[in-house]
């Protein structure tokens, strides 16, 4: 098979289209064909040399992938070769054929092309798990989340409106925040413009956000702080703003507020697999019922996955740029 090689850290340039041996399945693996994958910014950091796979797991990029089942390995049940299903995945997805733990497989839903399928595994399971199983996102609170335009940002604003939530977004641009309001993002903010504590605080009658879903890290904090209300949850899922920060834990305290920060791609397989099956239960129905959809900005050829990382570089995406085999 073909699949994306990075013989050396470096820019989009750094990514090799290149003939690999097939992966076999191991015990409760299925052998999945690939027909997209997606560009995540981990994919950029690993081609960068700053994030590794983690150990025994596929040294090729991509977190996520549809496609058809080619082969199922021993102990597995409840699929058969042919289902179209996308996939969470460790490593791997930029490849024609990838090796996947059962346990992280969905069907494609109904209404979603086994391509658009691709866009889904990554974004789902992040904002899930953050969102709605640590931070416990309830209808009629306020969910603020920053970089509301990107693939985890287009979906968290659908499924916080779907639970009945009201979603506060943050964007570098006016077209952006258009579209993040064409999902139904109630607060619009430009960061480049506008403070998003004050903007947050005007739009709740100086209450704040119950949950902040965050990718900056280190360069938001304490602005994120300020921004909570009450026992207010700030979830961090990146680290695009840095990774030191100083936290004012007597803020923290006077609003009896939760700071978490959460990787899936570590993870243990039993707890991709409870987030996976949490999601096959809560946002499937949304999906197959058309209430909630994949957002895709392009779609490239997985062998030019250099231009994809460009355009993610670049910033002017909207919702994920997806990778199509051959």
């Amino acid at each position: 098979m073909y699949a994306i090689t990075i013989p050396e850290p470096g820019g989009p340039e750094a990514l090799v289209w290149d003939e690999v041996p097939d992966p076999v399945p191991g015990p409760g693996e299925v052998l999945v064909e690939v027909a997209a994958t997606a560009v995540n910014r981990a994919d950029i950091l690993q081609r960068q040399g700053f994030y590794d796979p983690p150990p025994g797991t596929s040294a090729y990029p991509g977190l996520e992938c549809s496609g058809r089942i080619a082969a199922l390995g021993p102990g597995v049940s409840g699929w058969s070769v042919g289902d179209e299903v996308c996939a969470l995945l460790a490593g791997g997805g930029y490849a024609e054929k990838v090796a996947v733990p059962a346990g992280q497989l969905l069907p494609v839903p109904k209404g979603v092309t086994l391509t658009r399928a691709a866009a889904l595994p990554e974004v789902v399971c992040t904002v899930w798990s953050n969102v709605f199983m640590i931070s416990h996102l309830r209808p009629g609170e306020t969910l603020l989340v920053h970089g509301g335009s990107s693939g985890i940002g287009t979906m968290a604003i659908q499924l916080a409106k779907a639970v009945g939530a009201k979603v506060a977004v943050t964007a570098g641009s006016a077209e952006k925040l258009e579209r993040c309001a064409e999902l139904g993002a109630d607060i619009l903010v430009n960061y480049r413009e506008q403070d998003f504590v004050a903007e947050v605080h005007k739009a709740t009658d100086g209450a704040g956000a119950d949950v902040i879903l965050d990718n900056m890290g280190a360069k938001y904090l304490d602005r994120n702080i300020q921004a909570l209300a009450l026992s207010g949850r700030l979830a961090i899922i990146g680290m695009q703003g840095g990774v030191k920060g100083e936290l004012n834990i007597g803020a923290l305290m006077r609003k009896r507020a939760a700071v978490t920060a959460t990787s899936l791609r570590a993870r243990p397989l039993e707890e991709k697999a409870t987030v996976v099956a949490a999601v096959r239960e809560h946002v499937w129905p949304l999906l197959d019922a058309g209430h909630v959809r994949p957002v895709v900005d392009s779609e490239v050829p997985l062998s030019d996955a250099a231009a994809g990382h460009r355009r993610v570089e670049e910033s002017g995406h909207v919702g994920k740029v997806l990778l199509v085999t051959p």
